[in-house]
């Protein structure tokens, strides 16, 4: 009895460590389908600099479902026209127990003047 109790323990042991291991993949962006924004001509007049924090919500299919500025840059003009450039960007969709999953991803974009 000990020796099936300890082995039953062992396999409740390995699914929960495999389980652990098939870890939450986030998804990652394809630069190569992404133009960069576009500096906003009232924003390069005014010299507005600064990083946008962004979030975007991705489906299966790697393109983005929804967006938001989590963490502005202090100009509006340049969290829209970042948020508005990116959220045409292509992602490899994540991953959730190893099959593509709709999940968010985290980007920054720092505006700064050349």
């Amino acid at each position: 009895m000990k020796s099936s109790l300890s082995t039953l323990l062992a396999s409740l042991l390995l699914t929960a460590a495999s389980s652990a291991m098939a870890a939450d993949t986030a998804p990652v962006m394809d630069n190569k389908s992404c133009d960069p924004p576009k500096y906003p001509k009232a924003a390069l007049m005014n010299e507005e600099t600064g990083t946008v924090g962004m979030g975007f919500l991705v489906g299966v299919d790697g393109k983005v479902v929804d967006s938001k500025v989590e963490k502005s840059s202090g100009s509006k003009s340049l969290d829209k026209a970042a948020l508005t450039a990116l959220a045409l960007c292509k992602f490899k969709p994540g991953t959730k127990d190893g099959k593509p999953d709709q999940t968010w991803a985290k980007v920054d974009f720092v505006w700064k003047l050349e």
